[in-house]
């Protein structure tokens, strides 16, 4: 197997409403309007190259798993949240790179993760 991409990242939200105003209006990511009807409620959302699935279900208890969201400077990320009201830990060096953690309305966490620049 030679994979091309990550495609999408499906997640348990129980109100997709909120879960979707919280991916689009505070990370910037854009409503998709061709999921199709499943019988369940959800929604898809553009995040980059990459897609978000929100799929309404309970949401599970938090062990560790979560996704990441590549930004450009992450210390203007972080003070554009915490002026929105939003709770977000302090970045941290990670290899190359700097990351920090938050929690979407649903629970789920979401890291957001600034590389190293250059090549």
């Amino acid at each position: 197997m030679q994979p091309l991409a990550l495609h999408h990242v499906s997640i348990n939200v129980p109100d997709v409403t909120l879960g979707v105003t919280f991916y689009t209006e505070v990370l910037g990511g854009t409503l998709r309007n061709d999921r199709p009807d499943f019988g369940f409620g959800g929604a898809w959302i553009d995040f980059g190259a990459s897609q978000i699935h929100l799929l309404e279900a309970v949401t599970p208890q938090a062990l560790g798993q979560h996704f990441a969201v590549r930004v450009a400077d992450l210390d203007d990320v972080v003070d554009e949240l915490r002026n929105r009201g939003i709770t977000v830990g302090d970045p941290n060096p990670v290899g190359a790179g700097r990351q920090t953690f938050l929690a979407d309305p649903a629970g789920n966490t979401v890291e957001l993760y600034e590389g190293p620049t250059g090549p």
